[in-house]
Formats: structure tokens, sequence, C-alpha cells
């Protein structure tokens, strides 16, 4: 029999090991639960960074910048007689292309880019170039017989003109405008060529903007994330390009060798190459924390430290097609606006949804997509996914990645069970926005890719999948562990994993809570009865 001293030992030594067990499982309920201010004070890891500082060349002593020009192309030429590879760089370039090779489910590769390829906003290039090609590097792509071969098309000045002036007409396939002209309220005058060859240089974020900003045709329209205040703003909207942060331009993060800006924007781009990642300046392990650089392994960076996208410009979250055509008492179009000033219906386009700092949606991304090509048949009876992101849980690759989600409804053929490209615009009998007849468009639009149309159309629902990459805000603004360790977190509707403090089960937790009291109990009375034996 054991003597009182001996019990007592007994006892605490037991009551030590239930301690031990229990108490990680304590430590980790409250870390999940508690902020930790210390992380958001501390400064995140910068690693492999350097602001360009490239020599500057001023272009206005060269002698052929002082000449008359009349024409950008002369400008253009005036640019390869010194530049003399650099066409070559330019037309190998997705940028010029406006392509990427592209391998398709049944093994066959193709060129994928906006000759072939919809979105859920406009829709697609094809018979609508002379609108949609105001955004291409080059001038006159009214057609799919544009020359890509032709190098004294290539658009010089509107990457690299640091004079502000120069504005491609939105509805002249890329041309600045020869006389004054305006559209949709906006004034558009002929460039001074001369002085803005004379004022060239690297690019800057009004350069990149001119089009990135504007996809969708409007500011930040398609990103969410990309919009014209980024090329004045201060931290709490983006700690990258703020004034009163690191002020670093596109090209800082979008590095660039022989004109292939890195980057890929995945409604267009399949595969994992020429990406721009946080990984490249800041390492694997930015943090002091060791418990959140483990997260690292998962969770992209972006997934934390971009809570909210469209802080200031709204963003379109949903486009119904289907209510276009629609017109006033007067028979004639219009369109209404919000309190805010934003279109949410036009009879040429139909009904849409902004909306202000949304939260982004969460999905496993291993950086491949794969995309909806035109031709390509669907099923009606559920929403087409017009890109998808591939990624899960068990692919060692895929983390977990903010997305904006833009849902739309668009026209479709539902006896060949296929996307339609309409024929929107210009002056021509056929087209929508001139005439308003779905059937009439339809048929130029399919015609002009060589695709057949039944005659019969009708709206089907379909959704884009956009990663988050902009916008990253200040360190003490950043995700913390209860946003996504909670039942009604973040995470909560990514599956295929277990994720602490989000899932339950009222079995396994019941037997789990069941043992834990039992264990207290036994300890206590196991001790008590060897006290009183002796």
């Amino acid at each position: 029999m054991l003597t009182v001293k001996e019990s007592k030992k007994r006892f605490f030594k037991l009551l030590i090991l239930f301690i031990a067990i229990i108490t990680p499982w304590i430590i980790g309920v409250v870390y999940v639960n508690k902020d930790q201010p210390d992380e958001k004070e501390k400064t995140i890891k910068l690693i492999n960074y350097k602001q360009d500082t490239l020599a500057s060349v001023d272009h206005s002593k060269f002698a052929i910048l002082q000449e008359n020009f009349e024409t950008p192309q002369q400008v253009t030429a005036a640019c390869i007689s010194c530049h003399n590879l650099t066409d070559k760089e330019v037309m190998a370039t997705s940028h010029w292309k406006w392509s990427k090779e592209y391998i398709k489910d049944n093994g066959d590769t193709i060129q994928l880019g906006k000759k072939n390829i919809v979105n859920n906003f406009c829709i697609g290039v094809a018979s609508n170039e002379s609108r949609c090609t105001s955004c291409h590097i080059g001038y006159g792509y009214t057609d799919s017989h544009f020359d890509f071969a032709d190098s004294s098309n290539i658009d010089c000045l509107v990457c690299h003109d640091l004079t502000g002036t120069y504005k491609k007409f939105p509805t002249d396939a890329g041309y600045p405008v020869v006389e004054e002209k305006t559209f949709e309220g906006k004034t558009f005058s002929p460039p001074n060529y001369g002085y803005i060859a004379q004022n060239v240089g690297a690019p800057s974020r009004q350069n990149c903007g001119s089009c990135h900003f504007v996809g969708g045709g409007g500011n930040n329209v398609k990103h969410g994330d990309i919009a014209s205040e980024l090329k004045n703003i201060t931290k709490n909207v983006d700690v990258h390009m703020a004034v009163d942060g690191a002020k670093m331009g596109c090209i800082e993060c979008h590095k660039t060798d022989r004109h292939n800006i890195s980057g890929n924007l995945y409604s267009i781009a399949s595969t994992n190459t020429n990406r721009v990642t946080c990984e490249q300046c800041h390492g694997e392990t930015p943090h002091e924390n060791g418990i959140i650089n483990n997260h690292t392994k998962k969770i992209a960076c972006q997934t934390c430290h971009i809570p909210i996208y469209a802080k200031e410009s709204p963003t379109k979250m949903a486009w119904d097609w289907s209510k276009a055509g629609q017109f006033d008492e007067d028979g004639k179009p219009f369109s209404i606006k919000d309190s805010a000033g934003n279109t949410i219906f036009d009879s040429k386009k139909g009904s849409f949804i902004w909306e202000n700092n949304v939260v982004p949606e969460y999905y496993w991304f291993n950086g491949e997509a794969r995309h909806y090509v035109l031709g390509d048949t669907l099923d009606p009876g559920k929403p087409l996914d017009l890109n998808i992101l591939l990624g899960s849980y068990d692919d060692t690759k895929s983390k977990i990645y903010p997305v904006k989600v833009h849902v739309a409804k668009q026209i479709y053929d539902p006896v060949n069970n296929m996307i339609i490209l309409p024929h929107l615009y210009g002056n021509d009998s056929t087209s929508y926005w001139k005439n308003f007849d779905w059937d009439k468009a339809s048929r130029t639009g399919m015609d002009s890719i060589g695709l057949p149309y039944s005659g019969k159309f009708d709206f089907i629902e379909t959704k884009m999948y956009w990663p988050v990459n902009h916008m990253v805000a200040p360190g003490n603004e950043a995700l913390q562990c209860t946003d996504c360790h909670s039942r009604n977190g973040r995470l909560q509707n990514l599956a295929g994993f277990y994720l602490p403090r989000r899932d339950f089960n009222g079995l396994l937790d019941k037997i789990g809570y069941g043992l834990l009291i039992a264990s207290i109990l036994g300890v206590s009375i196991h001790g008590l009865l060897r006290i009183r034996k002796v």
C-alpha cells in the first residue's frame, strides 16, 4: 500500500501529464482566437528588390525626331531606325499577337487569344475590331486580315509617351484622331507627334493604365483591383504604388525582357509561366512569426493582404445582356444611373450590378487555367465557366487565392449549344448597337469566325474568374486568424480540407468533450481514492 506522500506524488504526476496533454489544445484555441498586434506592426521582409534606375536618354537631341510627323507610322519608322531590332521583339509578345499557345483537352495545340475566346463583358473581338482594338499596341487592326508581320503599324507611343497627351480614339482601331472628335463626352485632339516623340521613356502607370484601367469599357470594370486611382493614391488603397508608400510603378513588378512583360491575365493565359509573384521580392518566409510563415505553403500572400478590392471606384459584378433592347416610352434607347453615377441599365448592353469594397471569393489555384474556346459545346442546364482556375488542396502547387467572380447572362445558340459571338459595334445594318436585332448580329458575328448559327438564340448564365493581385493593404489591415478560422469565416465555402475552428463534427465533438471530462474525473477520482486508502 502506498503512503500518503507516495499517493500525492503519483496524483501530481498524473495531473502534470494531463496538463501537458491539454495545454497545447488550449493554447491553439486561444491563439486562433486572438489578434497578434506585434505582427501587425512589423515590417515584411524585402529581398531581391531594387528600384529601376535606368539611365535616361534625351530624345529631343536626336535630329530624326525633329521632323514634322504627319502620321503615327512615321514616328514608328523613326524609332525603328535607331532601335533596329526592337520591332522584332515587340512582334513576338502577347501584347502584339494577342494570343498564347494553349493545349486543349483533346490534345490539340492552338493559339489562344482574343480572336477565339469570349468574355462575359463585351463578349469578343471578331467583327467588333474597330472598337475593341483601340487597346491593341498597333494601328489599323480593323478586321481579321490585320498583318501582324508589318512592323510599321507598331504603336511605340502608347507605351512610351511621357507627356500624357497621346491618346488613341476609342473606335478607330488603335489610331489617334486626325482632327478633334468627341466620344461619350470626352474630347480627343490630334497629337503633336514631334513633341511626344522627343519626350519618351520607360512606361509609367498612365501608359499601362490607358488600356488596363479601362478594360471592359470603363474604369475598373473588369479587374476590380486595377483602376485609374492607382495613378495617384495613398497606401490605404495600395501600399506598393502609394505616394506615401513605396511609390512603385507597374514595371517594377512586371519586369520586362526584350519587350516581353512578365505577368499573366488568367482570363486568357493558361500556363504557370511568366508570372509575377509576391515571393520574387518578399521570399517564401516574409514574416517574423514562424506560424504565419507556415501558412504561406498553402495560402497566397494576396489572400491575407488584399482583404477587399474596388476600394474607391466600383467594379462590375454582374452583367445581364438579356435585358438589352428595351426602349423608353418614345421608342428610343435610354440608360439609367444609380445615385453614385454608375450606369445600371443601358438599352445597348442590358443591366449591371456594381459594388465597392468587395470581399473576394477564395479558390485553390495552381497557376494553370482552362478556357472556353469559341466553337466548344456547352451544357445548357448549368452555368458556363468561361475560364477555370485549376487547383485543389491535394495539389502541392496549389494555394488559396482571392478571386473576383463576374457573373453574366449572355447570348448562346440553343440548337448548336455554343456561345454566340455577336456583331455589336458598327454602322452597318447588322450591328446590334445600331439596330438592336440579335438575330442579324448573331449571324454576322458567327460568320466572321466561320462557325454555324442555327437561327435561334437564348441566354445562359456564365462566370469568369479574375485573381486579385493589386490594392495590397497596409500590414495592420491584413486578415487575422479568426477571419478564416471561424464557422462563418471567409473560407466557409472552400471545401476539401479540414480547417480548425471552422469545421466541426457533432458526434466527434461530443466524444471528444466526453473523453476530456472523463479524463479529468478519472484523474481526480483516482487520486482521491489513493489518498483515502492510505
